[in-house]
């Protein structure tokens, strides 16, 4: 009896438009995981495509990722940013041409070329071809929680619990024109009893958890996480492995960390002088990442010889390979289990590419591996509970597969201002709820944006970046744009009429954060509600 493997990546971002400003920072967070990440994901697919190789995955797309994905602004500030960036590269393999380091910065113009032309062929419509490599059954489709809310740090308020999950789904289809997805991803793997009854009625068929949270399940599962089990509302739950995550994520341990692959931290942004730039530096002169990092890992002190891409690409390839050796020699060692045994190895998928420039190709190849085995055979999620359903009925603990494992990085000493601010904007929102529901003119557009700044206020991220400690400032920004937004929307669309300059503000603000502005209405009022 064979055993599988299920690749799962998860590709979220926060939700980062800022038309006010002509060269925002922030928005080239997606525009690094555009070229570093996404497109060479695709490029994975299709090579893989291309050669028949059956090697299907598992990714989830958050609907904040896929609103920026089909945003025009955005889409053609992005080639605005490859264009900048592939003259840069240009400039530094001129400058570095006859030096040690003149391989790597070739390297980053074919890269960069390769991006734009992969662009250009799909239109620029990265959730279509990712719709299409679903189509053939290449990919699984999952989506989250409609702003990636830790759903945990909404227990005192579980109406939005409700609306996370459901406008989640709804976000999904809206933005893609497909089916809601039977699975879904839980922001930040993070689980809470309970939780898996929302899931269920919502329609959510299965999620994955942490290692952890089966672990301490009562009772715990016969064959620990190797298996799914169902919770107690019947969603199939599967368990993080925790090799495949060591060997991969692990600061010390994992792949990335090895001499030969590039340095993250290198950058010419920071090693370049400013006027040999092009321009790509920050506000007052701020030093930027460009994404062009010349040098490789080569051990733990700041001394960095150059990046070698023939080296690390052969490294890349190697790893691939351990990888399915060691899945393979997992699965033998797994005896008594009720159905066949699945290794689930979930990451985020800006790993690949960006903190991890080999990743794509270790991904690739690690597909390609597992297809040609006979004992780690690769499966989506939805696919193997089609053939083995799960029958045994246990009860998850409370996790996370963030730092410490129960929480704390998401609602500790450095993201606690947040949720008061959270908690108190749902109740303004659900007291206009309870008012003008199914209101029409702009007492109903109010409410309908009043939802929309509340589902961007409880995103993740901002916790995340408070107790990371970085980019802080902009995260407190966020938070209290959002709060005093959703009061002061939740306010106006109870009032019986609005002055101009309340109207000319609602139509500026639907503007600037036209999140979910494929919902409106009942569509998204509704999502609050107790389930029926």
């Amino acid at each position: 009896m064979p055993g599988y493997v299920a690749l799962v990546l998860h590709a979220h971002l926060p939700y980062v438009r800022h038309p006010e400003h002509a060269r925002s920072l922030e928005e080239r967070w997606l525009f690094e995981a555009l070229w570093e990440c996404y497109l060479p994901l695709l490029g994975v697919l299709d090579r893989l495509a291309a050669d028949r190789v059956v090697a299907p995955l598992t990714l989830s797309v958050s609907p904040p990722l896929l609103a920026m994905l089909r945003d025009e602004l955005l889409l053609r500030r992005f080639e605005d940013h490859l264009r900048r960036l592939t003259a840069l590269a240009a400039r530094v393999e001129a400058r570095f041409a006859g030096s040690g380091f003149a391989a790597a910065a070739a390297f980053y113009r074919a890269r960069l070329a390769g991006a734009a032309s992969a662009w250009a062929a799909l239109g620029g419509d990265v959730p279509g071809a990712l719709l299409r490599h679903a189509a053939a059954g290449r990919v699984e489709l999952l989506t989250t929680a409609a702003t990636h809310a830790y759903l945990p740090g909404l227990l005192p308020t579980p109406a939005s619990i409700r609306a996370q999950i459901r406008l989640g789904r709804r976000a999904f289809a809206a933005l893609t024109g497909a089916p809601e997805p039977r699975g879904f991803w839980l922001p930040e793997c993070a689980y809470a009893p309970g939780i898996d009854a929302d899931l269920a009625a919502a329609g959510v068929r299965f999620t994955v958890l942490d290692a952890h949270a089966l672990a301490l399940a009562a009772p715990a599962p016969s064959a620990g996480a190797s298996v799914p089990v169902r919770s107690p509302s019947g969603v199939a739950c599967f368990g993080r492995d925790r090799d495949s995550a060591r060997e991969v994520w692990s600061r010390d341990a994992g792949y990335p960390g090895h001499p030969v692959y590039r340095e993250f931290y290198r950058d010419v942004g920071l090693d370049l002088p400013e006027r040999e730039l092009d321009g790509e530096i920050g506000p007052g002169g701020a030093r930027l990442m460009t994404g062009l990092k010349l040098h490789r890992v080569t051990g733990p002190g700041p001394d960095k010889a150059p990046y070698d891409p023939a080296r690390a690409s052969a490294q890349a390839r190697a790893h691939a390979a351990a990888f399915v050796v060691r899945r393979e020699a997992a699965l033998a060692s797994i005896c008594g289990a009720p159905a066949p045994p699945v290794l689930v190895a979930p990451y985020d998928a800006e790993l690949f590419g960006h903190f991890w420039l080999e990743g794509p190709e270790f991904l690739e190849h690690a597909l390609r591996g597992l297809a040609a085995s006979d004992r780690a055979v690769p499966i989506a999620l939805g696919a193997y509970l089609e053939r083995h359903p799960p029958t045994e009925v246990v009860a998850p603990a409370a996790s996370t597969w963030g730092e410490g494992g129960f929480g704390a990085f998401w609602t500790g000493p450095s993201a606690a201002r947040l949720w008061r601010h959270a908690h108190h904007a749902e109740r303004a929102v659900q007291r206009a709820l309870s008012r003008c529901r199914g209101a029409g003119g702009l007492p109903g557009r109010a409410l309908d944006q009043a939802i929309r700044e509340l589902l961007l206020l409880q995103s993740s991220d901002w916790a995340f970046m408070m107790s990371a400690g970085d980019m802080v400032p902009y995260a407190e920004a966020r938070t209290r744009a959002h709060a005093a937004r959703a009061r002061r929307l939740a306010g106006l669309a109870q009032e019986p009429s609005a002055a101009p300059a309340d109207v000319a503000w609602l139509d500026a603000l639907c503007a600037l954060d036209p999140f979910l502005a494929e919902l409106s209405g009942p569509a998204l009022q509704d999502a609050f509600d107790p389930w029926r």
